[in-house]
């Protein structure tokens, strides 16, 4: 009885396990089954949706906007002095940041050999002046015996010796030229000399501050520029003083004239700003950087200005009619600038733009889009041509447009 007993319960115990497993097994596939529906659900309703987009509503560029572009100043005159003359600094003078006036003494040089070769040419010279006068006794005694014996009547001397005394009277006066010549350059020799001898004085070509000293007492100079010659000093006229900025080519039809104003800024920002105008422009569009020179020139009287120094000058420009819009919004390509226009419809289309002026955040836009169009900003590349989306924010004009539903 025992054993019988044992068996039922365990056919028992055997049963009530199966039963365990097989509502575990029920609960686990219904649970996947409705993840795996609610998932599907899900995915379809997701692929259904239409993509969400900022946007920006064109509108006109402000009248008279301003354009700031970065300067630089350069002198009026800048000059580099060398020595005419080769010897040794005796003196000098000035030093850098000294000002100097025009025809001012900057140094001296000492010049032995032009000096000797100035007092030989001298001593030549009065070698040719005594020649002059002895050729001058020897053709006045030539040209009166001449006279005599060609007066002399006929019999009374022979024509070969009339003839002799003739050609000694020309060979006399001959003589007596080649003396004049030799002295003309003998003088001209000494007044070359004496002109090199002003030069011993190194002066100011204008009035003007010096910026380089390159030389020093004892030191040898060399007369002439050529490579390897030192140069004694370099100097500039700052009053009045140029500006040069590179515009950008989108500005040329404002900015390419003479008489546009500006307003100069330094990076003293407690300094007052300088007004000013253009000047001059190249007139040309540089192919490489797609920027034209144009120069100012600025009254600097009071030196607060030096060659070389940065500064920000800006413009005042005419909108002539461009749409402004963000730089956010432009799209750029092999084919140029465009951008994603949202129609009536909420349909994306691509049309391309020309840039009439670039702001850096915002963009004047002189064709492609019309005031009161929306635009994407930071388009996806997933979106395309003719796809439906939904746009988010609405205001202002330049302000996003608020979330519409479809």
């Amino acid at each position: 009885m025992p054993s019988h007993d044992n068996g039922r319960g365990i056919q028992r115990a055997g049963l009530a396990v199966a039963v365990v497993l097989l509502l575990a097994f029920l609960i686990v596939h219904f649970t996947k089954s409705h993840a795996e529906h609610v998932l599907a659900r899900d995915t379809e309703a997701a692929g259904g949706a239409l993509p969400v987009v900022d946007v920006v509503v064109v509108h006109a560029a402000p009248a008279g906007g301003r354009l700031t572009l970065p300067g630089e100043t350069a002198a009026w005159y800048e000059s580099t002095i060398y020595a005419r003359v080769s010897g040794y600094v005796a003196k000098w003078y000035v030093d850098i940041g000294d000002h100097v006036k025009a025809g001012q003494t900057l140094a001296l040089i000492d010049t032995p050999e032009l000096d000797a070769e100035l007092l030989g040419a001298k001593a030549k010279l009065q070698v040719s002046q005594a020649q002059v006068k002895a050729k001058q006794a020897d053709a006045s005694f030539a040209a009166s015996t001449y006279e005599r014996w060609r007066d002399s009547p006929k019999g009374v001397v022979s024509e070969q010796e009339r003839e002799d005394k003739k050609a000694g009277d020309a060979t006399a006066a001959a003589q007596l030229e080649a003396a004049r010549a030799q002295q003309s350059l003998d003088q001209a020799e000494v007044d070359r000399l004496a002109a090199f001898e002003q030069f011993k004085r190194v002066t100011a070509p204008y009035a003007g501050t010096i910026i380089e000293r390159r030389i020093d007492i004892g030191n040898l100079v060399t007369a002439g520029s050529a490579t390897g010659t030192t140069s004694l000093y370099r100097m500039a006229q700052d009053d009045p003083i140029r500006i040069f900025v590179d515009v950008p080519q989108s500005a040329a039809a404002d900015l390419m004239k003479v008489g546009v104003a500006a307003t100069i800024a330094t990076t003293d920002t407690a300094a007052p700003p300088i007004n000013g105008t253009i000047t001059r422009t190249s007139d040309a569009i540089d192919p490489k950087a797609r920027t034209f020179r144009a120069e100012l020139d600025v009254p600097n009287p009071d030196r607060r200005l030096v060659p070389g120094l940065y500064l920000q000058v800006a413009f005042q420009l005419r909108s002539g009619g461009m749409s402004q819009v963000p730089a956010a919004a432009l799209l750029f390509g092999a084919e140029g600038p465009k951008v994603a226009i949202v129609d009536g419809d909420d349909t994306v289309r691509f049309a391309p733009v020309t840039i009439g002026r670039d702001d850096g955040d915002q963009v004047s836009l002189s064709a492609g889009v019309r005031d009161g169009e929306r635009l994407v900003l930071n388009i996806s590349n997933q979106i395309t041509a003719g796809q439906k989306v939904r746009v988010r924010g609405e205001g202002s004009p330049g302000a996003s447009v608020p979330l519409r539903e479809p």
